[in-house]
């Protein structure tokens, strides 16, 4: 920045502005060029200055939501399902309470009674989620197939087993947002790519001189030489190699375009450009410099950008403009081309802009001066004072000098993802800000529109009469593939909230274009609203994409070239969208499927010891004693079951290439049928069954000592909650096989040690043997045979690929 004056930077009413304390006060709005923004990477040079806008006033800070704190579907449920048990436990101890029946005491007995069956609470099963949510975020990091995966949110794994919509942004999301210069188009003709080489010999003609000022070569070498100027990029040179810094990929694409046809970006800082020029046919090198006088970034909301310059040789000004065509439209002069060959351009994928240009005399820049120095010291509203003087005194008449045409590649493997993700039964939609026509060509072209779609572009919509005719024209439609505008999206929602929902959720697949950030989570908001319980996903790279990958129930963000804002915010990142087929048809599923056994089994181990535990209180006259006493009770749900409970989460129902080559699997997991309430009721009755038939068995076979029947009854229940874990897994695992023989050997141990609560003689007896396992024969063996039948008559889908 060179060396600057001390200062005083003065704060009036949420404005900045710059005192010099020079001999003569001179002020100055801060501004691009005297401002360096929070992360900004300085190019070349050295700056100076002061610090401003810290804390609280930062730019980040501001923007800074407090997220939503996210819960996964499957916590939701199991929430549900544990106050089911806790009203259970209430139900149970009080039935107790009225049979022993009611006394004085009768609320020291309710209390003993719910301190008896507190194990039908899964209490630990908060504890075993957490840490298998734990193991699942580690194992997607550590999947070679999706490399550099992060999970940020360990917390909701579960949900990337659920999705029924994925919304995605379509730059650096679909496409690789790596721009290639593809078409220039100058009203009477167009070049592409093949054609370069002629624009190189025009523009060297031009530079030549031999050709009349009006020739059409002279008019291609000013669009040239427009293009080259009007940006904001920076060339870096780093051992004799030139590289380009700038905000947007399309600015580079445009300036390293300009160099292949003779207009080289030399050098820049700011306050001049410097151009090589010539370089081409002629091998000549001519240089020249242009002031920057003033300079009118791009911005989402005004979508253009301008730069005011200032010619040294010629001393010739000019404004030079490049923006959507939207709104370069009102401001060039009069021309029956534009309109039309950015909708061809937009057909072709293609991303456009518009180059404009006028020439500026030194009055008109001296009086445009003096009224935007006046906007920019304003107190109040001076972001929309300098835009409505920049409006005013130069947005008009200008001279349409092009319209490029900008092409955004595919990523790898993008069709085939968005192939096997339809197939999985998940609705895509895409959202983007481009162009109707790009937006259309893109989903044709990318496999989200298939083949047997009919796609149905929603009119533009100003009135709510407009937006109902609209409305009802999609109605009379079915398989159809909704295009709509972010303007009639607004316009809808506004009026017709609930009908929207319903009518855009039953196409096939939706492209929303021109669509705000803001937009896109409203439209997330919108499916959480009246598509419940349904589970969205929101994926996107850029800045603008965070609002909606926060408002998802899982957001999963790209690291890729436009930063690590989406990264960072997401809850899943993934380095491309190809990564997400394996991220939800393997790894959410997976997730899912072993948490619902996981969460089913701590209720069934807690179900049945309290079943045990009623039916002792009830045959010995409703006594409120424990069954099991001290140790067992604690080593029950820890020592002896907990690893082989937990080993279930390494279990797979079906390998992960199944999974990938059979999406329709997936399809299955929304309607969540692995853990519902008839999962739920039929775990309870499993564990009412197997507690009733070991207790009701030890009793029978026991000879006169109690100790036999804690001895036989508890040796069974663990035995028993071993077998059946083993009925359940669908994959042995070397970790499953070594904690089934750490648990047997643990508490073959403890019926040697624990002399207090075994009969040590009884125990190393064969009767004691084979009252055990007749009793848990009698407990698992008619469940191993329906479970066998109905896979052998009606097997799961799973069952039928493997």
């Amino acid at each position: 920045m060179g060396e600057i004056p001390i200062s005083i930077i003065k704060k009036e009413r949420e404005e900045s502005r710059v005192v010099t304390t020079d001999d003569q006060v001179q002020e100055g709005s801060l501004n691009v060029e005297n401002v360096l923004w929070a992360n900004t990477v300085l190019a070349s040079g050295t700056a100076a200055g002061i610090v401003v806008y810290t804390g609280r006033e930062t730019r980040s800070v501001m923007n800074t939501t407090l997220p939503e704190s996210k819960v996964g579907l499957l916590d939701l449920e199991v929430n549900n399902l544990t106050k089911l048990l806790f009203v259970f436990v209430m139900v149970l101890a009080s039935v107790m309470v009225v049979m022993k029946g009611i006394d004085a005491n009768w609320y020291r007995y309710l209390m003993r009674f719910v301190l008896l069956f507190s194990y039908i609470i899964p209490i630990s099963l908060r504890v075993n989620l957490d840490m298998a949510k734990l193991f699942y975020a580690w194992q997607i990091g550590r999947d070679k197939q999706i490399p550099e995966t992060v999970v940020r949110s360990s917390t909701i794994p579960e949900e990337l087993g659920r999705i029924s919509f994925l919304l995605s942004d379509k730059t650096g999301t679909l496409t690789k947002n790596e721009m290639h210069f593809k078409k220039i188009h100058l009203g009477t003709v167009a070049f592409s790519s093949d054609a370069f080489e002629e624009v190189g010999q025009h523009v060297a003609s031009a530079y030549s001189g031999r050709l009349a000022r009006h020739s059409f070569s002279a008019k291609l070498q000013t669009a040239v030489e427009a293009i080259a100027l009007c940006h904001n990029v920076t060339p870096i040179t780093e051992g004799g190699t030139v590289s380009y810094q700038a905000a947007s990929p399309d600015e580079v694409a445009l300036v390293k375009w300009t160099e292949t046809v003779g207009v080289r970006l030399a050098q820049r800082d700011l306050h001049s450009i410097q151009l090589q020029l010539g370089i081409g046919q002629t091998k000549t090198f001519q240089v020249e410099f242009c002031a920057i006088l003033h300079i009118f970034p791009f911005t989402s909301e005004t979508k253009r950008m301008g730069i005011v310059v200032k010619d040294e040789t010629t001393d010739e000004i000019s404004l030079l403009m490049k923006g959507a065509d939207t709104v370069m439209a009102g401001m060039v002069q009069y021309n029956d081309w534009l309109e039309e060959e950015c909708s061809n351009m937009a057909r072709e994928g293609l991303r456009t802009l518009v180059v404009a240009k006028r020439s500026l005399s030194p009055a008109e820049l001296e009086a445009f001066d003096r009224a935007y120095h006046t906007a920019k010291m304003s107190i109040t509203d001076r972001s929309q004072n300098m835009q409505n003087c920049v409006n005013r005194m130069l947005e008009k008449d200008l001279q349409l000098l092009c319209l490029t045409g900008v092409e955004d590649r595919l990523q790898d493997q993008v069709t085939t993802s968005l192939e096997l993700l339809r197939n999985a039964g998940i609705k895509i939609w895409m959202l983007t800000g481009d162009k109707l026509e790009t937006a259309i060509c893109i989903a044709k072209s990318s496999g989200l529109f298939s083949r047997t779609d009919n796609v149905h572009v929603f009119g533009p919509v100003q009135s709510r009469l407009e937006a109902h005719n609209e409305l009802n024209a999609l109605r009379r439609k079915s398989d159809v593939a909704l295009v709509m505008q972010g303007s009639a999206l607004k316009i809808c929602i506004q009026y017709y909230e609930a009908e929207v929902a319903e009518l855009v959720c039953s196409c096939t697949a939706v492209v929303c274009c021109r669509c705000s950030p803001e937009q896109k989570a409203q439209i997330v908001q919108l499916l959480r609203k009246y598509r419940a319980p349904l589970r969205v996903a929101a994926i996107g790279d850029g800045g603008n994409d965070v609002s909606m990958i926060q408002a998802a129930h899982a957001g999963i963000g790209i690291d890729a070239n436009e930063g690590k804002q989406a990264s960072l915010a997401a809850d899943f990142s993934i380095t491309q969208f190809s990564h997400v087929c394996r991220l939800l048809l393997v790894h959410g599923r997976f997730c899912y499927k072993r948490s619902c056994a996981l969460s089913q089994f701590v209720m069934h181990r807690g179900l049945i010891i309290s079943t045990m535990q009623a039916i002792f209180s009830c045959v010995f006259y409703f006594a409120s004693v424990s069954l099991y006493q001290g140790v067992l009770m604690v080593a029950y749900s820890t020592a002896y079951t907990m690893l082989p409970v937990f080993s279930l989460v390494v279990d797979r129902d079906v390998t992960a290439s199944n999974a990938l080559t059979y999406p329709e699997l997936y399809k299955e997991l929304g309607k969540g049928r692995s853990l519902s309430y008839k999962t739920f009721c039929i775990w309870v009755m499993i564990s009412l069954y197997q507690g009733a038939v070991i207790m009701y068995g030890a009793l029978l076979v026991f000879d006169a000592d109690f100790i036999h029947v804690v001895s036989i009854s508890f040796s069974a229940l663990i035995v028993t909650e071993l077998i059946m874990v083993a009925m359940t897994i669908h994959t042995w695992h070397w970790a499953m096989l070594l904690a089934q023989a750490l648990s047997l050997g643990l508490y073959a141990v403890s019926l040697i040690v624990l002399d207090q609560y075994f009969d040590r003689q009884f125990v190393l007896s064969w009767m004691f043997i084979i009252k055990t396992t007749l009793i848990t024969l009698v407990s698992c063996l008619p469940l191993y045979v329906v479970k066998a039948l109905r896979r052998k008559f009606s097997p799961p889908s799973y069952a039928k690929v493997n």
